[in-house]
């Protein structure tokens, strides 16, 4: 396994569901223009039947995808996380620069061990 994929899940803060709706609106928006196909094979949001709870399932080609992306979106993730509680899972070859860039946000590193 090369590719890093990452599961993110916001729990929502009450009465801000719409707001935050519409900056993940942003961040398909800025993925799609600058690296859909590119850097970026998934991004995938997900909300719970009641929209207090929200999921994305990313995959990119490697850590640097992963730094850029960070780059890209960082000014609404800001936004997101003022609206949401935010945990998050890492699989795969994470670089130690990644490691660095996203451990203020204690995010579960899990390295692939075996499969298909």
């Amino acid at each position: 396994m090369e590719k890093i994929q990452i599961s993110a899940r916001f729990k929502i803060h009450p009465g801000k569901a719409e707001a935050f709706k519409k900056v993940v609106a942003t961040c398909v928006v800025i993925v799609s223009e600058k690296e859909k196909g590119k850097t970026c094979s998934q991004y995938d949001w997900f909300f719970s039947s009641d929209n207090s709870e929200s999921v994305v399932r990313e995959t990119y080609n490697d850590s640097d995808a992963v730094l850029l992306h960070l780059g890209n979106v960082g000014e609404q993730l800001g936004q997101l996380l003022e609206m949401a509680d935010f945990s998050a899972e890492f699989y795969g070859p994470i670089s130690d620069e990644l490691k660095n860039a996203v451990a203020p946000f204690k995010p579960a590193l899990y390295s692939f061990y075996s499969g298909l």
